[in-house]
This record gives C-alpha cells, structure tokens and sequence, in this order.
C-alpha cells in the first residue's frame, strides 16, 4: 500500500513541476517581449518602426545604432557612458565598504535596538527624491560641484545605502556563529575574519547587492539630469536629447535603449547565478 501511495505521488509532483515550468516560461516570455519588440523596432528604418506593431518583413538595418555612436551629428555618447560607469561602479564600491560593516553590527554583532536602526534606514528612503533636489542643488551650487561626476557618486551612495545594509543584514545573519566564533577564539582579527571568513561565505549576497546597486545607479536620471550640463552628462541624460523638437524617431531611440541598457544585461547575466544564491541566501532562515 505504501509503494502504491508513493508511486501515485510522484506523477502528481511531475504534473505540477511541469506546470510550474510552463508558467515560468510563459511569464520570461512576457518580460521578454518588450525587449524583443524594442530590439525588432531598432533595426528598421524609421518608417518601418513607426508601425504598430513592427513589421516582420520590413528590411533591417542597423542606421539607428550608426545614429546613436554620432554617424550624421558627431555627438559621441562615449563620454556620457564613461560617466554612468563611473558613477555606477565608485557608488557601488562605496555602498559596499560602508554596508558591509553597518550589517555586521546588525546582524553578528547586533547593536541594542538594532531593529530601530533599520527602520531608520528604511526611513530615508520614503521622502521622494524631488523633495531633496532642491536643497542639494543649492549646496552643490555654493560648493562648486554641479556638473561633477563625484558629486553623483556621493548621491547615489547616500540613496543606496539603506537598500544595501538591509540585504546585507540578512545575508549575514545566515553565516553560523560558530566560525565566528572558532576564529574569535584562533585570535584571528576582525580584518582577517572578515577577509578570509564573512566576506568568501556572504559573496553570493555581496554580488545580488552589488548588482542591485549599480542598476539603480545606472538607471538613476533625476538628479543627473539636474546637477549635471556637460561634462559629467551620464547615458540615461544623454538618452533624451534624441527626443527632439522635430519628432520621436523611434528606431534611433530603440537603438540607444538598447545599446545604454547593455551593460546592465551584461552584469546580470554575469552574475545571475551569484544573484540567484544570495537571493536564496537572504530569504531561507
């Protein structure tokens, strides 16, 4: 009876792992259209990509993205590229030199009232942005720092910050005390257990914050849109200046979506099974 039972069982389990299947590539699917769409889209004509939806049959081309590198306008978006990374990577790094330790304290070591700390973290992140701008506008202006790019990396440290200490503070409350506490006991400093023991077992954590941090940087256009003129114009700003009074050419912007979304598809696809295991990390107690 009992071989009967478990026999039954598993075609059950397999009915419903393949459902599941189906509903996961179904919804991959349906992320992936808008993607799929844009990319059609940036490689026809404008003509052809002014119909909705694009044409299967229309002829490709790749004028949209020979627009986007300056082929007609000499306007090279390298230099607003450069900047986004700059600013996307020296935040990141930043974050985590700052957010690492914070997590420490609150999860490892807590700190008395730590849960109010967080909550003070979290509380940060409730003002909207536009509310700030002003007031930071006028002390980057009586500093000297509008149009720097450092001026950013300070910015979306402080916006990151928060996001960043709550996700490490679960990734961190996974690692066993017990090693903490053998190398405690070893006389191993808290530099070298940090070094050769927190930071090896909470890397899969460190690369899905990392991630995360660097795509909202990436991304972020507000106050590079404000603070920022010439020099330190990044990829999401220069995005709008091929809206035009003249019109919206839809292939030329696809192509320059397409091309500023790039690196952030690159560094998901380089570190989703990091992204994957620190999710899993945080989430499973």
């Amino acid at each position: 009876m009992t071989t009967l039972t478990s026999a039954g069982r598993v075609p059950g389990r397999r009915r419903t792992g393949f459902v599941w299947g189906l509903v996961a590539w179904a919804a991959g699917i349906l992320f992936a259209l808008p993607i799929g769409w844009m990319l059609l889209t940036s490689l026809h004509g404008e003509e052809d990509a002014a119909t909705n939806p694009p044409s299967l049959a229309a002829p490709l081309t790749l004028d949209g993205y020979r627009e986007f590198f300056g082929a007609s306008t000499g306007t090279s978006p390298w230099p607003a590229l450069v900047n986004s990374l700059t600013a996307s990577v020296a935040s990141t790094l930043l974050v985590l030199v700052l957010a690492i330790p914070a997590a420490y304290a609150l999860s490892v070591r807590p700190v008395r009232k730590w849960s109010d700390v967080l909550f003070f973290f979290l509380s940060t992140k409730m003002m909207p942005a536009v509310a700030g701008l002003l007031p930071i506008y006028l002390v980057a202006q009586n500093l000297g720092l509008l149009d720097n790019i450092w001026l950013l990396v300070v910015l979306y440290t402080s916006m990151n910050l928060p996001i960043a200490v709550w996700m490490m503070r679960s990734f961190l409350a996974e690692i066993p005390v017990a090693i903490l506490e053998a190398a405690a006991i070893d006389g191993a400093p808290l530099p070298t257990v940090f070094r050769r023991i927190i930071i090896p077992i909470a890397s899969p954590g460190i690369a899905a914050t990392s991630l995360i941090c660097f795509i909202f940087s990436w991304n972020e256009m507000l106050f590079a849109r404000v603070l920022t003129g010439v020099r330190s114009t990044t990829a999401p700003v220069f995005l709008t200046s091929f809206v035009t009074s003249q019109g919206l050419f839809l292939a030329k912007v696809c192509a320059a979506a397409l091309a500023v979304s790039l690196p952030v598809l690159i560094a998901g696809f380089a570190a989703q099974d990091r992204l994957v295991q620190g999710m899993s990390l945080g989430a499973v107690k």
